[in-house]
């Protein structure tokens, strides 16, 4: 019996947490008019269990650390606003303080994949380059080989 409320509650939070995400995307994307927060995604909401708090793991497209602190801060001190906003559009009777949390994970990811793109260009490089090179190399010494066999060749006829 415990397990299933349980269960139940999870999943309650869960589903809470999924639709809070979405309002908060459209939220930040459309009404928001502040220019200090730009394009931000958000990437994941953890809602406490009494649903009190949430967690909005968020992502700025920007690589420069003091840029991304404006940007959270901004956010920050918008966080009523946004949850006023937020709150119009879900039917809870209590709705969650929004904790706004910068995610670099996304950002990491999509920089590991740069390096790991820059390295394999780099790799092909160098491989036509000197893959090109051994082939000039070996055609120039199977020539030579080839024209001391046609030599050997005409002197024993």
């Amino acid at each position: 019996m415990v397990r299933n409320i349980m269960a139940k509650e999870f999943s309650r939070t869960r589903r809470i947490a999924q639709q809070l995400q979405q309002e908060l995307a459209q939220v930040l994307q459309r009404d928001m008019k502040d220019p200090r927060i730009g394009f931000v995604t958000v990437n994941d909401v953890d809602v406490s269990r009494d649903l009190s708090y949430a967690k909005v793991f968020v992502t700025f497209f920007e690589e420069d650390k003091a840029v991304v602190q404006e940007k959270l801060n901004a956010l920050i001190s918008a966080a009523p606003y946004i949850r006023t906003l937020v709150a119009g559009r879900m039917k809870l009777r209590v709705m969650p303080e929004l904790r706004f949390i910068y995610d670099s994970s996304l950002v990491e990811g999509m920089r590991m994949s740069n390096l790991v793109s820059q390295v394999i260009n780099q790799d092909k490089a160098k491989q036509q380059q000197f893959g090109s090179e051994d082939a000039s190399v070996e055609d120039e010494v199977l020539g030579d080989d080839v024209a001391d066999d046609a030599d050997e060749t005409e002197g024993k006829d």
